[in-house]
């Protein structure tokens, strides 16, 4: 499997899925905390079907990349040398790697959760890199509009394992708490105060770039939820300055609408979406 070397001397372990067919564009995938890029076979597995090449690393301290940072799972979501300043930074080498090797592509990324707050960081800090910003699970990165609190609270009772908030199938849940390269330790205990401050902050006015955005929620999302997802496509449109914004909110669902029981609908409205903006190439 491929790997680049950061700033800090942390390996980023990374999986690159080609395009079925002729490359229309190239996908820039980020995963959640505490989990990892291997999450998203399904995804991943649409979009090369539709014509893009998708590029999916584990993040630092994460899945594969934070394996070989700490050989112990137990460690797993610390982010090591540099906090989050350096995983951030990261992501923008990952960026000009994958940039370098598709220079005539256009590139799209996509973020869920914690993957959604750092691509709104890389947008803000380099608009002109990207062609179309999709966030699935994200928020307002506010105080008020992003939950800092238990975001099980919903589902509480003496038979919760806990996960429940990620996904109404059950399966889904359990599946998370049994993977190897998953962490459940929540985001303050992982980053540390400093660190998860660092999440806060809005879209930059007057982006200057005026690339298609996609927001995608669960109606049941206790992330952020549709409330603060519209509050950030509003952010985007009257602070930023962007005219092609879409929110999509799909009742039942929770925070990983890529893992819900609704899933390939969920498939299917994304890749309509790129459809519109992104055409095959013959």
């Amino acid at each position: 499997m491929p790997e680049f070397t950061d700033a800090h001397g942390v390996d980023i372990v990374y999986d690159i899925h080609p395009a079925i067919g002729r490359p229309r564009g190239v996908i820039q995938l980020l995963h959640g905390v505490g989990e990892h890029a291997g999450r998203y076979a399904a995804l991943a597995g649409a979009l090369t079907e539709a014509g893009f090449t998708v590029y999916a690393d584990d993040h630092r301290g994460h899945g594969r990349t934070g394996m070989g940072q700490w050989g112990d799972r137990n460690k797993l979501g610390k982010l090591g040398p540099g906090g989050h300043p350096a995983a951030v930074a990261a992501l923008w080498q990952f960026t000009e790697l994958i940039r370098a090797e598709n220079p005539d592509l256009p590139l799209v990324l996509l973020g869920h959760s914690w993957g959604s707050f750092l691509a709104q960081i890389l947008v803000n800090r380099h608009p002109e890199a990207y062609d179309a910003l999709v966030l699935s699970g994200s928020a307002l990165r506010t105080p008020g509009s992003l939950n800092a609190g238990n975001l099980n609270a919903p589902w509480r009772g003496p038979d919760a394992t806990g996960a429940e908030w990620l996904s109404s199938d059950a399966a889904v849940s359990q599946n998370f708490l049994d993977d190897p390269l998953t962490t459940s330790t929540p985001l303050l205990a992982l980053f540390g105060p400093i660190d998860a401050a660092r999440l806060y902050g809005r879209p930059r006015p007057n982006l200057e770039h005026d690339l298609p955005v996609l927001l995608m929620v669960g109606r049941d999302d206790t992330v952020g939820g549709p409330r603060s997802v519209h509050k950030l496509a509003a952010a985007y449109r009257e602070r930023s300055g962007l005219t092609d914004v879409t929110t999509l909110v799909y009742p039942g669902a929770r925070h990983e609408i890529f893992n819900e029981v609704m899933q390939a609908d969920v498939r299917a409205d994304l890749l309509a979406w790129l459809d519109q903006r992104f055409a095959a190439r013959v």
